[in-house]
């Protein structure tokens, strides 16, 4: 009869073996400013990722790891001013006066959502308005059909009168049709409060006529969240979405 431990050892190998590998147990993310400006990514919530917020120059890259349990948001600030110590504020996207988040940023803001799992779940959205263009791609690795989402035009060029902020004559972001009228129509509550009732309105088939796999309003589910069994990120500020821009790999 074998002894408990000539039984357990092969096992315990056979588990480890088995067992998730480093790379599906975590995910990478690579934040990229493809901006002209400098701009300083905020990330809620925010303790695998510099306690939140950090400062990134035109053609800079940083890169973090997050496990697979992380949930959160990540957006970009403009013209932000802060002092040695982390105090300060920004034009779009200020998340109270610090450099290091606590919490999520105030609208107009684009933002890429991530819910990391077994199955991730990723999307970029522009329901609270936009402010800067944001590319996700998932860099592969393991089997699986991901694609990248995002918005890559600047709407701040075209942004309607009625939904523009402007800091010295310039369009700085564009807010959302919710956060101007503060009508159920527009932020779907009440009795649009569902995907039958909250239809896409004037303002939103603007958002997605620009970015087709963006978020464009509450419900705009079907385009616009995307799947992944597995993969790291690059978070692209000012890059391109279209996806022969993209490198996939899988085994």
């Amino acid at each position: 009869m074998a002894s408990i431990s000539s039984v357990v050892l092969p096992v315990l190998l056979i588990l480890l073996t088995l067992g998730p590998k480093p790379s599906q147990s975590k995910r990478v993310f690579t934040f990229i400013n493809g901006c002209k400006e400098t701009i300083w990514p905020a990330v809620f919530p925010g303790e695998y990722f510099n306690g939140g917020g950090f400062v990134l120059k035109p053609g800079q890259s940083v890169v973090f790891t997050a496990p697979v349990s992380w949930s959160g948001r990540i957006w970009g600030r403009t013209g932000c001013n802060f002092d040695t110590t982390g105090s300060g504020t920004c034009q779009t996207g200020n998340c109270g006066s610090k450099l290091k988040c606590a919490a999520s940023g105030d609208p107009p803001a684009t933002l890429a959502e991530f819910t990391l799992a077994s199955l991730d779940f990723y999307d970029v959205s522009l329901v609270d308005g936009f402010n800067l263009p944001i590319a996700v791609t998932p860099v592969i690795t393991t089997k699986g059909n991901c694609s990248a989402a995002g918005c890559d035009k600047d709407l701040r060029t075209n942004c309607p009168s009625e939904l523009s902020v402007k800091r010295s004559g310039k369009t700085v972001a564009c807010r959302s049709a919710c956060d101007v009228f503060n009508t159920d129509q527009y932020c779907c509550r009440g009795l649009y409060g569902n995907a039958m009732t909250c239809r896409p309105t004037t303002y939103s088939k603007t958002f997605k006529d620009a970015c087709p796999r963006a978020y464009s309003y509450a419900y705009d589910d079907p385009t616009s969240i995307f799947t992944c069994p597995g993969a790291d990120y690059t978070v692209n500020f000012c890059g391109s979405r279209n996806p022969q821009h993209f490198k996939f790999s899988s085994n």
